[in-house]
């Protein structure tokens, strides 16, 4: 492997450990707003991303929580997806990169990816039904934007599991055949 490879496959892991420290921020800045959104709603317009839902726990407590439930889920689901990638980094073998475990990860990392994008799905097309009902919650949208893009990468993702897949199976017969 030249050095070029090496440095930019490195670079590629600080990159995702930049990314999943994001995530794990902006995740854990949700949970403390949650918390605080039940136990002293008046200070939530100060904290993280100024999330506001006041008015839809004053109308809809069931509304509320349902809201909330698909934002953490989200949000967590996508810190736990990049430290996903960041295992498979750290223990990928770039002189033999076929291995049974870096196929099995690459396929749960496109499961994990596809339910990000089901689940970002569902919570768009409910907050469309709570508007549509009279609630004003469309900066939420900013949350599940990025549906199809999840769904998109989960297929790619998947063809990728199923090619490292395929070179296990290879490079087990030619390992045996030798």
């Amino acid at each position: 492997m030249s050095k070029k490879s090496n440095f930019i496959f490195k670079a590629l892991h600080v990159v995702a450990w930049i990314i999943f420290v994001g995530l794990s921020i902006e995740a854990g800045g949700l949970v403390v707003n949650f918390i605080f959104s039940i136990f002293k709603p008046e200070v939530v317009q100060n904290l993280y991303q100024k999330l506001n839902l006041s008015e839809l726990h004053n109308r809809s407590l069931f509304a509320f929580f349902g809201m909330y439930s698909f934002i953490l889920v989200i949000s967590i689901s996508k810190a736990h997806l990049f430290y996903m990638v960041i295992e498979l980094v750290g223990k990928l073998d770039l002189s033999k990169p076929f291995s049974t475990y870096v196929a099995r990860q690459v396929t749960k990392i496109s499961y994990y990816t596809f339910s990000i994008g089901i689940i970002s799905y569902l919570a768009r097309e409910t907050t469309q039904h709570l508007v549509h009902r009279g609630f004003e919650i469309d900066k939420l949208n900013l949350f599940w934007a990025d549906s199809q893009a999840y769904i998109l990468m989960s297929a790619v993702i998947y063809v990728i599991a199923s090619i490292f897949s395929k070179g296990v199976e290879l490079q087990n017969e030619n390992d045996l055949t030798v």
